[in-house]
């Protein structure tokens, strides 16, 4: 078709101009960096009887620092219309009428647009989320570019913020680019915490931000810690909690001695800061200074209760130390959030998608068709982990840390040791109502004591003695059956409660410090059992014997009611207390020695385990079963020396499932079994992080090369960030730059693609990238 782009991703609109009301409807909704750039533009055709058609397509890494460079890029798309040729005449000529350029400015809120007339002029404009028009200034556009960049650097290769149809560009693609992005982050440094965090952080300060997230990304992941130090350093005259992200720097170049002296002066002057502690909590663990390193967790817990980051450190430190009940216990602390997706504006239905591929892509090194999720077993493809995001993954990440290091059993055990289970919180109701079932009938005797006159004393005024009206027979009857149900209600708690305790007495594994709580303790005294026993019998031969009114009788009860009511609100009080005896409910203890019956199991060195934790339990439990199944499978088919077969997909799901699991070796095979059957970039992208990690050059090289060919095939032309550049770096500080570049050669790649290639080597030497020199 002569009226698309070349090369070029676009969506064909229904009604003109449909894409830009629908981004204008969703500006009150981005909460964060905001949605990828919009690119609009109308063509017509040189003959009048065509109807001009508008189309738009996403795209990043542009610089938006002012009109000039977003309307070059609308003029630079003149230049990539198809012109199609037909056997004789030249197709229908089309051209670009006029551009929109629209990039989103998180400090300010308002979406900064461009409007390109070809030919004619160009106008810039901001629009806030009312819809008004107002002035695009020289400081909107410096926070525009900015926000341009951190989405570009954060949301690389995020699988949350995938868009069909997104170019991505290089955001920095040489020196002097750089230099402009860190000089525009020093003057809107103190603003980064207007742009949001990252999903683990509740409140963004200065120093935990987008802004500094994105400076942070780009110098690890490109070795370059000197360039961190060299920007914090400015910034740390004029805030002391600046220290927390320049000592970082500094670990990173390995000058650690200034890293404590930075961290020691800062703590003198903001020892209110979490983020100072955490960086002292995390050197302290790399030199294996664990004991200390708790100390600051907590302080930092102390100082900011309502992080997630702050018991999630404390909850390592704990994993680290081997204290796993505390572990668990502070992990159930942590304050959960609710994810917020990444900001991206809902489109109408397109007319029609524009999709094309590069003539010199290598199609035969990917296979697009990776859907086939038929294939898979669909046990595999309902497990709830992969669903799992912001503070609810991170917390399943170190359940599944602590699974690793001592196993699913032991977990159960130290679960139970520190959280209510079900059964004892069934026993313990079940205890309770007895207890108050007991007292209840104690009380009730008591007032028939005091309160009842004797027969003798019923007389009237004149002498006479009173008629007495019994209680009938059908009314004995019921009472007798409810104080039989009572009975056997109570034998049965206590032959339940014998039991536990003869299942506790022989487990063999219990834990020692635990000793002191014993099942013994749980249940009901014996002796005090026949006390109880005792005094309910009394209660019923004296409720036989005794006579009164139905008018007495009615309110007797009223007061017993209420007593019992007091008698249960005491013993509630001190069930969590079970070290201290009840006390007796009788006022007159030289008539009524009897103890009340003491119930000393309690909750009160426990815990109730949190929903979500409660919930994690079960993921992590869908996960082991899984993953059991299939270790079980694979040792059955090579014990009887058979084949194991799975699909693609399968092997996939293995792969993250070993992943989530902290099984390396077996996610690597998985991994690998999945390329040999499909083309998958996850499972690629796992094998270059594994490559890489262990230095095997030429396989990491090979799958370096089919990723590359994928991300331009789908119109990721951007080179770094991404991580494929950052395992290329790693490479190539381990290995050398020549090494590297004499692998690629050795791979006998095509032009195309080893031209796809180079240019990651290529920037690593423009940028210095450790390990280039060589």
């Amino acid at each position: 078709m002569g009226d698309n782009l070349r090369d070029i991703p676009e969506f064909i609109e229904r009604e003109m101009g449909e894409s830009l009301q629908a981004r204008l409807d969703a500006l009150g909704t981005f909460k964060e960096l905001g949605a990828p750039d919009l690119c609009h533009i109308i063509k017509v055709n040189v003959k009048p009887a065509i109807k001009e058609t508008s189309s738009y397509h996403y795209v990043s890494g542009i610089d938006a620092s002012s009109s000039a460079s977003l309307a070059a890029y609308l003029n630079s798309l003149t230049y990539a219309i198809d012109e199609s040729h037909a056997w004789f005449t030249k197709g229908a000529q089309w051209r670009i009428r006029s551009g929109v350029y629209c990039c989103y400015n998180a400090f300010s809120r308002v979406d900064v647009r461009v409007e390109v007339k070809i030919p004619g002029g160009v106008e810039s404009y901001a629009i806030n989320v009312r819809g008004e028009r107002q002035e695009a200034t020289a400081a909107i556009w410096q926070e525009t570019y900015m926000t341009a960049m951190l989405r570009s650097i954060l949301y690389s290769d995020d699988a949350n913020y995938r868009i069909p149809g997104f170019r991505k560009l290089d955001p920095i693609p040489d020196v002097g680019a750089q230099k402009r992005f860190f000089e525009a982050a020093e003057q809107l440094f103190f603003k980064g915490s207007l742009l949001g965090s990252n999903p683990e952080v509740q409140l963004p300060t200065i120093v935990n931000n987008h802004l500094t997230a994105a400076v942070m990304k780009y110098c690890q992941e490109s070795f370059r810690f000197d360039l961190a130090v060299q920007f914090f350093e400015r910034l740390y005259r004029l805030e002391p909690e600046v220290a927390s992200l320049l000592a970082q720097s500094y670990i990173g170049t390995d000058e650690e001695l200034k890293a404590i002296n930075v961290l020691y002066e800062a703590l003198k002057q903001m020892p209110q800061s979490y983020a100072l502690l955490h960086v002292q909590a995390d050197f302290l663990r790399d030199k294996g200074k664990l004991e200390m390193a708790l100390r600051l967790a907590k302080q930092a817990v102390n100082l900011a209760p309502s992080e997630f980051i702050t018991w999630a450190k404390l909850t390592e430190v704990y994993i680290d130390l081997g204290d796993y009940e505390s572990a668990l216990l502070t992990l159930n602390s942590c304050p959960m959030f609710t994810f917020s997706e990444r900001d991206l504006q809902r489109m109408p239905k397109a007319a029609k998608a524009h999709l094309p591929i590069r003539g010199d892509i290598d199609l035969s090194l990917i296979d697009d068709e990776t859907g086939r999720e038929h294939e898979a077993d669909p046990a595999l493809l309902r497990l709830p982990a992969p669903t799992l995001r912001g503070t609810f993954s991170s917390a399943y990440n170190l359940l599944t840390r602590l699974v690793s290091k001592i196993g699913w059993d032991e977990l159960l055990r130290c679960r139970s040791l520190v959280f209510v289970m079900e059964e004892e919180y069934r026993m313990q109701k079940e205890a309770e109502e007895t207890m108050r079932k007991g007292s209840q009938a104690k009380v009730m005797a008591h007032h028939d004591e005091i309160e009842v006159p004797s027969r003798d004393q019923l007389l009237s005024p004149n002498g006479t003695p009173i008629p007495i009206i019994k209680i009938s027979t059908e009314s004995e009857r019921e009472r007798e059956q409810e104080e039989a149900e009572e009975e056997a209600r109570a034998k049965a708690v206590e032959a339940a409660l014998e039991k536990a305790k003869e299942e506790s007495a022989a487990d063999d594994n219990a834990d020692p410090s635990m000793e002191d709580i014993k099942l013994d303790d749980l249940s009901i005294h014996s002796d005090k059992d026949q006390d109880a026993e005792k005094e309910q019998n009394e209660v019923e031969a004296d409720a036989e014997a005794e006579t009164e009114t139905v008018d007495k009788e009615v309110d007797e009860e009223k007061e017993a009611e209420e007593v019992v009511v007091d008698q249960s609100a005491i013993q509630s009080k001190q069930i969590e207390k079970p070290s201290i005896a009840a006390a007796s409910s009788s006022d007159d203890e030289d008539n009524n020695e009897e103890e009340e019956v003491e119930l000393s199991f309690s909750f009160s060195n426990k815990r109730l385990c949190d929903r979500w934790l409660d919930n994690l339990f079960m993921v992590l439990y869908e996960d082991l079963r899984q993953y059991t199944i299939w270790r079980a499978e694979v040792q059955h088919f090579r014990a009887v020396n058979a084949p194991y077969r799975k699909s693609g997909t399968d092997w996939e799901i293995y792969g993250d499932l070993a992943t989530r699991l902290h099984h390396r070796e077996e996610a690597k095979d998985a991994y690998q079994r999945c390329a040999e059957q499909k083309f998958s970039a996850k499972a690629l992208l796992r094998l270059l992080e594994i490559y890489s990690d262990e230095s095997n050059l030429h396989r990491a090289m090979e799958v370096a090369i089919k990723l590359c060919v994928y991300q331009e095939r789908w119109y990721h032309e951007t080179i770094f960030p991404t991580a494929i550049a950052h395992n290329m770096n790693k490479l190539i500080q381990s290995e050398g730059l020549a090494k590297v570049q004499n692998t690629l050669i050795a791979l006998n790649a095509s032009p195309a693609v080893f031209k796809l290639m180079s240019r990651y080597l290529n920037r690593a030497k423009t940028f210095d990238v450790p390990g280039s020199g060589r």
